[in-house]
């Protein structure tokens, strides 16, 4: 199978993992969890993170989901 050539893109620095350019291809997840539930989103971002996965993506979809943790930090 013939490789296809990477078409030109900008690249950008998320949190210290490089996207885009010429750099290497990036394996990338995205939580499946209400993100309102804060502790079964970090344990799902965890468990992505230690299964090999370089950016993990959080959807924030309503306004608990956005002060989830708040009265945490």
């Amino acid at each position: 199978m013939a490789a296809h050539a990477r078409r030109v893109s900008v690249a950008v620095n998320i949190g210290g993992v490089k996207v885009g350019g010429n750099h290497p291809i990036v394996v990338q997840s995205m939580t499946n969890t209400d993100t309102a539930d804060v502790a079964s989103t970090v344990n799902q971002v965890m468990a992505l993170a230690q299964a090999g996965s370089e950016l993990v993506r959080v959807t924030v979809n309503t306004d608990e989901a956005a002060r989830g943790g708040a009265e945490d930090l």
